[in-house]
């Protein structure tokens, strides 16, 4: 469950980031970087709390944080690329 909502934070960040980019016109051309690096510090925070106070290896952490990481960063990859053909 946990996972899960850690998952759609990374999406709420990135709609965040997404209305945000039509106030700042360089946010638009810079909309994915800049919400992959945050979103990477917010994943590694994630990673570190689990290791540090739920007491779960690094080993059992990377499979998580790998799909933590990159499954709302290749659906904002997604949905910036069908932006940028239309």
């Amino acid at each position: 469950m946990h996972t899960l909502t850690v998952i759609l934070g990374g999406l709420l960040l990135f709609a965040v980031l997404a209305l945000t980019a039509r106030l700042i016109p360089w946010l638009q051309h810079h909309l994915l970087a800049v919400f992959a690096l945050l979103w990477f510090i917010a994943s590694a925070i994630n990673i570190t709390v689990g290791i540090v106070h739920a007491g779960y290896s690094f080993m059992a952490e990377l499979p998580i944080f790998f799909v933590v990481f990159l499954l709302p960063v290749a659906l904002a990859w997604m949905v910036s690329h069908k932006r940028q053909r239309q």
